[in-house]
């Protein structure tokens, strides 16, 4: 699938990657591996050419495992690492344990480190899988500046204390995604990613029974959609069935999301939630119109390089994993 960027679109998030005032944004470099591993992101474009294609829906979870990473500790590769008998890792918190694509980033760095050996961190690997799978989903391509290092630590507790949960209010998200350095803006446009992927009924199925009382759903949930998912979950518990977060278009990377909202038809209460803040709700309308599908994809592509960029490490920290479930 080729994967040729808008001109425009890549000289304008290219400008505000090199302009970027952040020390990490400054210590991470286009081009990183120009001189130790030059095909770097073609073996990872080949090898997530051949996963999208066998598996489309994975497009979502890589993208959700970049997310995960980034909000606890920065990003660095810490959700990858599995527990040990003395820790309990970021994989393993609650929030974490629908995750998925552990495999694809595995295969995709065995490849890497066949081409390159010890050059290339987890970090990075996951943050240009991330990328690709939205272009492979037909959405923006944006450049993506590496040099991430890999932590030896994960923690459950901090994934299970820092993440944003799906139940989140607009003011505990902006508070959450402010310790991070993202802004509102941030919030209402990265929350489109949930254009791509499926959750399990118990992340959302607490809208649908005993939200205030025996029998009422959430009121700011469509009844007919209310309805509609009920049918597939059939209780809080029930952890086998998936609804789609963008229904008819779970795959592909668009604005529909945001109709979906509009309508009052996203699955979270924090999707819901960008309905109940002045300046979100204006966002949400305003790309629900499909008028400015260009504009969303320009705002993604910033917004996914401020969030690529938080808390790396760089230079002498941390390692570069062999790999990525396991320290060196």
């Amino acid at each position: 699938m080729a994967m040729k960027p808008c001109a425009a679109l890549f000289l304008h998030v290219a400008l505000l990657l090199l302009a970027g005032s952040s020390v990490a944004v400054a210590q991470l470099e286009i081009g990183y591996y120009s001189k130790t591993c030059p095909n770097v992101e073609a073996i990872v474009r080949e090898e997530m050419e051949k996963i999208i294609s066998a598996a489309p829906s994975l497009a979502g979870p890589l993208l959700r495992l970049h997310f995960h990473d980034c909000f606890v500790r920065g990003c660095d590769a810490s959700v990858l690492l599995n527990s040990t008998k003395s820790s309990l890792a970021e994989m393993d918190a609650d929030p974490n344990k629908s995750l998925r694509g552990f495999g694809s980033v595995d295969r995709v760095k065995a490849k890497i480190e066949a081409a390159c050996p010890n050059t290339v961190s987890c970090a990075d690997v996951l943050t240009i899988m991330a990328r690709d799978a939205v272009v492979l989903a037909k959405g923006p391509f944006w450049p993506v500046a590496l040099g991430r290092r890999d932590s030896r630590v994960s923690s459950a507790t901090e994934a299970a204390n820092e993440l944003p949960p799906s139940f989140g209010d607009v003011p505990l998200l902006t508070k959450i995604f402010a310790s991070k350095g993202l802004d509102l803006k941030d919030l209402v446009v990265l929350s489109g990613a949930h254009t791509l992927g499926t959750a399990h009924c118990p992340s959302f199925a607490n809208r649908l029974y005993n939200f205030s009382s025996a029998s009422t759903a959430d009121p700011s949930l469509d009844s007919e959609y209310a309805k509609n998912l009920k049918m597939r979950c059939k209780s809080v518990n029930d952890k086998t069935m998936l609804s789609e977060m963008d229904p008819g278009s779970y795959k592909t990377f668009d604005t529909s999301y945001y109709r979906h909202v509009s309508k009052r038809r996203g699955l979270f209460q924090s999707d819901a939630a960008l309905l109940t803040d002045a300046s979100t709700r204006a966002y949400v309308q305003r790309i629900a119109t499909g008028k400015f599908d260009n504009e969303f994809f320009r705002d993604f592509s910033e917004s996914m390089i401020k969030m690529g960029n938080v808390a790396v490490l760089t230079g002498a920290e941390g390692e570069i994993r062999k790999k990525c479930y396991i320290v060196n």
